[in-house]
C-alpha cells in the first residue's frame, strides 16, 4: 500500500474517507482497493463520536468494499458478533433449516447527502419497520449495520410474511422531504452453521447476493426458498421466475423469482448482476 504524503493526503476530498469527526480530523481512507482492505482490517480500532457516525462509516467502507469489488466476509463476520454481542436478551439463532431475509436501503448515499443529519431519523425508522414485521412474523434479527439487516425464520412462510410486512410498511410510511426510501429484499433458505452466535456458509452469503439482486421496493426469492414454502403462499401475492444467474462468489447457478405484491409496483429493471 503506497503511503501518501502529508500534502497529498490533504488533497484528498472528505469523500476519500469513511470517517470525518467532528474536528475535521479524516480516518479510514478509501480512495483505492489496498486502504479499503487496510480500513477493514483497522475498522474496529477506530473510536466513533457516536452510534450514528460509527454506523455512517461502515456503510461508506462497505461501499467502497463493492466498488472495488472486495468480498469482506471476515470483516461481516466480525460486526455480526459485535453488533449481537452488544444486544441484551439476544433471543437464539434458529437451527437447521434456516430462512434467511437480507435487505438494505436502496441509494442511501443520495438520500444522506439530500437529508444530512435527518438521515439518522431515517434509519431508525427503517429499523423499527423492520423489527415490528420479523418480530410479528416470529423470527430473529441477526444483525443491523448501516441501512442492512439480516434477519433469520424457523419456517420459510414466516420469512415471507416478514418481507411482504416491511416492502408494504416502507411504502406507506411518511418520509423527510418527500424521499422515497425502498429496501432491496432477498430471501433464501439452507443450512447455515450457528457459530459464536451468528451464521456462517454459503447459504449466508447466498442470501446476499439474492438480495444485492434486487432493486428497491422488490423482492427476490431463490428456488430453494419457493420449494421450500410448498403450499404455504399467502393470499395476494404471485411468483414470476427470473431465470437462472450466476451470482457473484456463488459456486452454482441460482434460479430467482421476484414476488408480486398485490398493490405494490411490480415491475423493475432487469436484475444487479
Amino acid at each position: 500500500m503506497a503511503k501518501l504524503t502529508a500534502a497529498e493526503r490533504k488533497a484528498l476530498p472528505d469523500r476519500a474517507f469513511a470517517y470525518v469527526d467532528r474536528s475535521g480530523k479524516r480516518r479510514l481512507p478509501i480512495y483505492d482497493a489496498s486502504h479499503v482492505r487496510n480500513a477493514l482490517s483497522r475498522f474496529d480500532q477506530v473510536q466513533f463520536e457516536s452510534d450514528a457516525d460509527r454506523d455512517r462509516a461502515l456503510k461508506k467502507l462497505l461501499a467502497a468494499a463493492r466498488k472495488f469489488r472486495i468480498v469482506p466476509i471476515g470483516f461481516v463476520d466480525r460486526q455480526i458478533r459485535v453488533e449481537r454481542a452488544g444486544r441484551a436478551d439476544t433471543p437464539p439463532l434458529p437451527t437447521g433449516f434456516v430462512t434467511m431475509l437480507m435487505t438494505d436501503v436502496e441509494g442511501s448515499t443520495g438520500h444522506l447527502d439530500v437529508l444530512g443529519g435527518d438521515y439518522a431519523s431515517v434509519l431508525d425508522r427503517v429499523r423499527a419497520i423492520h423489527r415490528d414485521e420479523i418480530e410479528r412474523a416470529g423470527g430473529v434479527i441477526v444483525v443491523e449495520h448501516a441501512d442492512d439487516v439480516f434477519a433469520a425464520f424457523e419456517l420459510p412462510r414466516q420469512g415471507l410474511d416478514a418481507a411482504i410486512g416491511v416492502l408494504r410498511s416502507m411504502a406507506t410510511a411518511a418520509w423527510p422531504a418527500e424521499r422515497s426510501i425502498r429496501v432491496r429484499a432477498g430471501l433464501h433458505a439452507g443450512y447455515p452453521t450457528v457459530r459464536a452466535g451468528d451464521y456462517v456458509g454459503m447459504a449466508v452469503h447466498t442470501t446476499a447476493r439474492v438480495s444485492d439482486a434486487a432493486h428497491g421496493g422488490q423482492l427476490l426469492v431463490s428456488d430453494d426458498l419457493v420449494a421450500a414454502l410448498g403450499d404455504e403462499s399467502p393470499a395476494g401475492i404471485r411468483f414470476i421466475r427470473k431465470g437462472r444467474h450466476r451470482l457473484r462468489g456463488i459456486p452454482d447457478e441460482v434460479t430467482l423469482h421476484q414476488i408480486t405484491i398485490d398493490g405494490l409496483r411490480s415491475k423493475f429493471p432487469p436484475i444487479r448482476l
